[in-house]
């Protein structure tokens, strides 16, 4: 099938968008501030703990077919980037309590025009998660859940175990019945598998050039994919950053980043971020390569700048990967006002590297 063409008619807004934006925006807002007050430190509304900040190469491939050849990966190039991997709650924990895992990339120093001007640099950042939709593919929806996730983030460690673990046992009892879990099953009931070797996607959809997509990064290396499925052995409250770590110390990780080309607009909605976008319709297909070479992930430097002065947003980068959706709607207004909260409650500058060599070793 052929790849649908952008059109901003693919987008639907509601009349009372902007008021439910405006009212889940406000209700984050207050969770953040009493989050800072618990920790005398501003902390992320979502994506709180990071467990390693990367430094590596993205390699846009050559030959790739024209559909393919979009945006930034219009031409064959090398672009440095910058990563943070981390847990999704938006407050911090033990590593032992299962949670979704992040991988939030910048890629610096892109061409094209710029979504958010006022944001500075010339990067583009792709927010990924370690499973491919999400429980709330609506800003309704997502009102109705968060208060759900904002419970769960801040309850105490114990609590959240409990919840993990019945939450994979109704995953794998639906799983019985031959029926499909849900996002929400999904994300409450991950597993502790390494991070290292998980496939992220992007979950919501986006501009792709003159089309639409999704993007995904799959392990593509012996060292990450023998990691696959693997658990992370319990070292402790930062068993996760432990385990990057060491890997890290002896070993390179290269991934395949992967676009997945919208074919059906009914089929593979850009309004619903719940909806699988289902392979045999449309194949994920590569379009660039990510290596991080051996480093030291998590130094004191690299964890104050990652946490305290990078910021990622879906919107920081060009018009030609524009994100489409209510959810990537409300991320404009909700990762800005995080954003400028943070920094201005840790009295840090946000910054936006232009290179490699400005993240810290």
């Amino acid at each position: 099938m052929e790849p649908i063409r952008y059109e901003p008619s693919l987008e639907h807004v509601s009349d009372d968008e902007r008021r439910l934006i405006d009212e889940v925006v406000a209700q984050m807002a207050a969770t953040g501030a009493r989050a800072c007050e618990a920790h005398r430190h501003a902390i992320r509304d979502a994506h709180a703990k990071s467990h390693a900040i990367l430094k590596g190469v993205l390699e846009v491939h050559e030959g790739l077919a024209p559909e393919l050849r979009q945006g930034i990966f219009a031409e064959p190039g090398r672009y440095d980037v910058v990563a943070r991997l981390s847990s999704a709650p938006g407050d911090i924990h033990t590593d032992k309590i299962p949670a979704p895992r992040g991988l939030a990339i910048k890629v610096m120093g892109v061409p094209g025009e710029r979504l958010s001007p006022e944001l500075g640099g010339a990067n583009q950042d792709f927010l990924m998660v370690n499973f491919p939709t999400l429980a709330f593919g609506t800003i309704e929806k997502y009102k109705v859940l968060l208060g759900v996730l904002e419970a769960n983030a801040h309850a105490p460690d114990v609590f959240q175990r409990i919840v993990a673990g019945v939450a994979r046992g109704a995953k794998e009892a639906v799983e019985a019945l031959g029926g499909t879990p849900g996002a929400t099953l999904e994300g409450l009931g991950r597993d502790n598998n390494h991070p290292l070797g998980e496939t992220y996607f992007t979950q919501a959809a986006m501009r792709y050039g003159a089309h639409v997509a999704k993007l995904s990064l799959a392990p593509h290396s012996e060292s990450v994919r023998a990691l696959t499925g693997k658990p992370v052995e319990d070292t402790g409250y930062s068993m996760m950053r432990d385990a990057i770590s060491d890997f890290f110390q002896n070993n390179d990780a290269v991934y395949t980043l992967r676009a997945q080309l919208c074919v059906d607009a009914e089929k593979m909605p850009v309004e619903d971020a719940a909806v699988l976008w289902e392979e045999k319709l449309s194949p994920q297909q590569p379009v660039a390569t990510l290596r991080f070479p051996r480093q030291a992930p998590y130094t004191p430097g690299r964890q104050v700048f990652g946490d305290d002065v990078l910021a990622f947003n879906p919107w920081n980068g060009v018009e030609a990967h524009r994100p489409l959706g209510g959810i990537m709607r409300i991320r404009r207004v909700a990762y800005d006002r995080s954003s400028r909260f943070r920094h201005e409650m840790n009295d840090r500058r946000r910054h936006e590297p232009a290179g490699a060599d400005e993240i810290p070793d």
